[in-house]
């Protein structure tokens, strides 16, 4: 098959700026969204209450002046505050008016609690929860267009499951890091019950008072009827923030939803259904508020620090650009980290790059890739709500590299090389889980060969996983494949020798609930969240127009010669002839070999795993001996499709319930059988270790 060459596309320097007020806003169309079975099933089990009068519970320090600089709006319809001593703003009116004693008796009604921090500078405060009897007051319901509209006060916040659009019509709100403002565009938040809740925080708006009564209600008149706007009016002032909520349905939620174990996977688990807030106005939009007994996203002083000295050293003068690693052992935290590290960077640039290190828990991809990523727009969900080609990719094939350090090391180190040398955009590295033995090594050699200028290490207190890597550490310790700089030089690993060079160590302790203990239900164990991230990305085989779900044995797959693409295994040893039974019904990479694919008349084997680029991914659904066709099914763009010349095997298998409990199956089922027995000698795949030397041979514990 004739290989196109790729088109290159030069990385423009991105300099360090404030972007949000480019970030336009397209018209929103919203989907009906019908109350689900779900939802009506936990209204049948949730117990009527007796309502009571909220209780107030006082912030024991009042709330600090988000610390960045501020646009000065047009001077027609805002007045200058005068400041007070703690550098907050003040109303500037001559006398207390009604919108302002409304408030003041109506915030008695508020909950303290919630840990989401500011999106800028991270700062220790304790916002007030809205939730129950305060859910009435501040949102209205357009029945006629399925979307709600709420009024949030600075701090106040909002901690859901679920999932939404979010459009910001008046001041401005914080979710995961990342800064809302009125003028752009919606966006979709995603807080299903595998990972921690969302929470949506309302942001100081400016030094300026502005006619929030005139202004707002102009801009309420597009979303509410005059009895309900009228109603929300009273609730605002300078300091409220005014956000759009709509349904949100995409080929994502409707192939998940589709499978019987994931129907609920949008749905508070079972564990906070006592605490899920049901008998709201933000009923049947798709999202359930939860109470002030649900933990949102907790930050620990350490975590805050952290943050902000990465960002303020990237908006700072900064010798070439940020190098941010990150490292901890599993469940500690390193994911949600990143993800609030990227969201905040993106609040001062158009872009920050990620080089993914973890293979078990990938971001943007199926599990088992390393992968070099520009990302441009916030992540407001986990890892399956945002899966997208990355620039580069390389299929390792495997969840764990511990069967081949070699290749795993080789692999960053191509991606590293084709990110520009002279980008000034940062850049942040992930690493996996495995601090201990060998993967402690791999940390060393990471820190060694990649220019790091910021080494984020999480921890929790109950035990120590690992000795801190800080740079006077680093200049003893013993990697797999770098040795002290004093002892040997690294030319023989590197094409460039590098001098032992300073870099910023930061300690983060993490404190939040359930810290490095995987979670237990549904939903949100290790394996299942890789089962997500594959699933989300066959999603792209269902069609963007709303409708039923497609299942997979109904598409056309492409038909591939097997003479003009190699086939290989690269994760474990399999006997040519048997090549074609362990591909079959399997997810397969699609790479580019930089040799031309040549056969003889037959199909073409590789005997070795290549370090080559991957486009993407296909599911292997058929292979037609007779013709010599795989029968393949991908989302990858056909265009791209041409320089395809390897199909690789891995270790990632596709999910069980794409075989078992997909629709429209007759008789018995395809790749399925019961007659099989582990027990038989052979019958299970033989794992080879390759490079994997035990720490007693090379004389470290």
């Amino acid at each position: 098959m004739k290989v196109n060459k790729p088109t290159q596309v030069k990385s423009k320097s991105q300099k360090w700026k404030d972007v949000r007020g480019k970030r336009c806003r397209p018209s929103t169309k919203s989907s009906d969204l019908a109350s689900s079975p779900v939802m009506i099933s936990m209204m049948k089990e949730h117990q009527v209450s007796v309502k009571k009068k909220p209780s107030v519970k006082r912030l024991k320090n009042k709330a600090k002046a988000v610390s960045e600089h501020k646009i000065i709006p047009p001077e027609s319809g805002f007045k200058k505050s005068y400041s007070q001593a703690n550098g907050s703003s003040a109303f500037t009116l001559d006398d207390e008016t009604e919108d302002l004693k409304d408030w003041k008796e109506y915030s008695q009604s508020f909950l303290g609690n919630g840990h989401v921090e500011s999106s800028g500078d991270i700062e220790d405060v304790q916002p007030s929860r809205l939730e129950g009897e305060a859910l009435h007051h501040c949102a209205q319901r357009d029945d006629r267009q399925n979307r709600a509209v709420l009024v949030i006060q600075k701090n106040q916040t909002l901690c859901f499951r679920g999932k939404c659009f979010l459009t910001c019509l008046y001041g401005r709100v914080e979710v995961m890091g990342f800064t809302i403002e009125e003028g752009q565009k919606s966006y979709p938040l995603f807080s299903p019950a595998s990972h921690c809740p969302l929470t949506i925080r309302a942001l100081e708006t400016s030094d300026y008072v502005r006619d929030d009564r005139a202004e707002a209600s102009h801009i309420l008149q597009k979303y509410l009827q005059a009895a309900s706007r009228k109603k929300l009016l009273k609730k605002i002032t300078s300091r409220s923030s005014v956000i759009l909520l709509e349904p949100l349905e995409t080929p994502l939620t409707r192939f998940l939803s589709s499978f019987t174990d994931l129907s609920e996977l949008f749905s508070p688990p079972v564990s906070e259904l006592l605490s899920a807030v049901l008998d709201t106005p933000l009923n049947g939009l798709g999202m359930i508020p939860m109470a002030s007994t649900i933990e949102g996203l907790k930050m620990s002083r350490s975590y805050r620090d952290a943050l902000n000295t990465v960002v303020s050293a990237c908006r700072g003068d900064v010798d070439g650009c940020a190098v941010i690693l990150v490292c901890g052992t599993k469940n500690v935290g390193k994911s949600t980290f990143i993800r609030i590290l990227i969201n905040t960077l993106l609040n001062h640039t158009a872009r920050v790059d990620y080089l993914e290190g973890d293979l078990g828990q990938t971001e943007f991809t199926p599990a088992g890739c390393l992968s070099l990523s520009a990302v441009s727009e916030p992540l407001l969900g986990p890892p399956f709500t945002h899966q997208h080609t990355p620039e580069h990719m390389i299929y390792y094939g495997q969840s764990s590299c511990e069967s081949d350090l070699d290749r795993y090391l080789e692999s960053l180190k191509s991606l590293w090389r084709r990110r520009p040398q002279s980008s000034e955009t940062p850049i942040i590295i992930n690493t996996m889980g495995w601090v201990k033995g060998f993967g402690f090594q791999l940390l060393v050699d990471l820190i060694r060969l990649l220019p790091v200028s910021h080494v984020v290490q999480l921890s929790h207190s109950n035990t120590t996983q690992c000795p801190p890597l800080t740079p006077e550490f680093l200049m003893t310790a013993q990697g797999c494949h770098t040795h002290p700089p004093a002892q040997t030089p690294l030319d023989e690993f590197t094409e460039s020798h590098c001098l032992p060079r300073n870099y910023t160590h930061l300690t983060v302790q993490a404190d939040f609930q359930g810290v490095a203990r995987q979670g237990t239900s549904k939903h949100q164990r290790s394996n299942e969240h890789r089962e997500l991230s594959l699933l989300a990305y066959l999603s792209q085989l269902q069609s963007p127009d709303s409708g039923p779900v497609r299942p997979l044995h109904s598409l056309i797959p492409y038909q591939v010669p097997n003479t003009a693409v190699a086939l290989g295994v690269i994760h474990c040893d399999v006997v040519p002839t048997h090549m074609f039974y362990a591909a079959n019904a399997s997810l397969v990479g699609l790479c580019c070999l930089a040799e031309k694919v040549t056969s003889k008349g037959g199909p073409v084997l590789l005997s070795q795993a290549p370090i080559c680029p991957c486009v993407g991914f296909g599911v292997l659904r058929g292979i037609d001996m007779a013709q010599g066709l795989y029968l393949l099914l991908t989302p990858v763009d056909p265009a791209i499709l041409r320089r395809v010349n390897c199909l690789l095997l891995g270790a990632i298998s596709l999910p069980s319930c794409i075989l078992t409990t997909q629709p429209g199956f007759e008789g018995e089922m395809p790749y399925i059988t019961t007659d099989y027995s582990f027990d038989v000698t052979g019958a299970g795949k033989l794992r080879v270790f390759k490079g994997l030397t035990r720490p007693s041979q090379t004389g470290t514990q």
